[in-house]
Parts: structure tokens; C-alpha cells; sequence
């Protein structure tokens, strides 16, 4: 295994990966245009990706990697200074950009989560659990979406028909998953579901989140 880091966290040899899209004026939250025209969901989506970033990059639970659709300066901007590395994801489909970064990131790391960007009520507290749950006979962990998608997914080894031919964006993702998951003989936990902030009645959740009440105040 290749040399890990210095950096004093609960887990040393976990990392946690960001994936974000690049901001992209009508590129990003699209379904949220019935609410929000399209520069309010671009600075929302902004929003969203550095309030996670900031959740998380100062965590001592784990190694922490921001992982980009594309090269932006949003993203050396926000990392600058905070010792954080920026790395681009490699693939077609959001699958294809998961999987690669598992193998990539599981050569180094015994355990490794990737998280989005859409959900702000994603904590330490939720990354440390997947974590606790990455044990020998648990190879997978996932953190389900309200919407029938994950928040976050943790894996201490590598299938890939977990990433191939699922319906990403849908409400079936977690159910198709979780048939993978049965016919590869895996065990896995889930946690507590959570919100991605992806569609208008998502908005609401905002409400919790002082930061981003002049979101949802857009659409009353």
C-alpha cells in the first residue's frame, strides 16, 4: 500500500471524496428551474458545494479529496490554501466517474466514501458512521436518498456491476443497488436517509440551514 498522508484523523487510512460539478451557467440543478431561474441555481449549487467542502475539509475523521466534472477555477478557488487536494473525475456516466475513483482511491486507502455535493445535512457525524461500518464482512455502505438515489456511498473493495447500468437521476438507483448488492453475496448497512436539494419541494429542507434561506425564500 502506497504511503498515506500526515494527517492526525480518526480513520488515517479512509478517505473521503467530494464529487462536484462544475458550475456551469443551465448546466446544473436544472430540475430546479420550475423555482429558480437559472443564475439562482447556479449560485446555489456554488452554495451547496462549498458548504460541503467547508463541512469537510477541516474533518478529523478522514483524508478528504475534492473530486470535479471538469477543471473550474470555482474549485482551486475554494481550495486554495486549505491543503485539500483537487482531483478530476475520469468517465462518461456517473457510474463510470464513481468506479474509477474507487479503484483509484482503494489502492491507497483501505476504506473510501464518496459523497455529492446536494445534501447539507451530510456531517461528520454521518461520514464517521460509514466509516464504523466499513468492517471485514461489510464491504459497502450507503447513505439513501429521500428521492430513492444515495447520498453517499462507502466501499472497503471494488465491484463494478454497483456502478454499471443504473439508472442514475431516477428514484429506482437504491433499489436497483441494493438488488447488485444481493446477487454479489454482499452484506451492507444503510444509514439514515437524508435530502439532496435536487427538485422545487427539496427547497424546503433549506429551511434548516440558516445559510441558505434566501434560496427558499425565492420560490414562496
Amino acid at each position: 500500500m502506497a504511503q498515506i498522508p500526515d494527517k492526525t484523523v480518526k480513520y488515517p487510512n479512509s478517505c473521503l471524496l467530494q464529487f462536484a460539478k462544475a458550475p456551469l451557467l443551465g448546466s446544473v440543478k436544472t430540475r430546479l428551474e420550475a423555482s429558480l431561474d437559472k443564475q439562482q441555481c447556479l449560485q446555489l449549487h456554488e452554495s451547496l458545494v462549498k458548504h460541503q467542502f467547508l463541512t469537510h475539509q477541516a474533518s478529523v475523521v478522514s483524508h478528504f479529496e475534492l473530486w470535479c466534472s471538469a477543471e473550474h477555477d470555482f474549485f482551486h478557488r475554494l481550495a486554495k490554501g486549505s491543503g485539500v487536494q483537487v482531483k478530476i473525475q475520469r468517465g462518461i456516466t456517473l457510474g463510470d466517474r464513481m468506479a474509477n475513483a474507487f479503484v483509484d482511491r482503494l489502492k491507497q486507502f483501505s476504506r473510501v466514501v464518496i459523497i455529492g455535493s446536494d445534501c447539507p445535512a451530510l456531517q461528520e457525524e454521518y461520514v464517521a458512521q460509514a466509516l464504523d461500518a466499513l468492517v471485514d464482512d461489510v464491504p459497502a455502505v450507503f447513505g439513501p436518498a429521500n428521492d430513492g438515489g444515495y447520498v453517499l456511498v462507502g466501499l472497503n473493495r471494488f465491484n463494478s456491476t454497483l456502478f454499471e447500468g443504473v439508472p442514475w437521476g431516477t428514484e429506482n438507483v437504491m433499489d436497483v443497488t441494493r438488488s447488485r448488492l444481493k446477487n454479489l453475496g454482499w452484506q451492507w448497512q444503510e444509514l439514515s436517509p437524508l435530502s439532496d436539494i435536487d427538485r422545487p419541494e427539496d427547497l424546503a429542507e433549506l429551511l434548516n440551514f440558516t445559510k441558505f434561506h434566501k434560496f427558499h425564500s425565492l420560490f414562496l
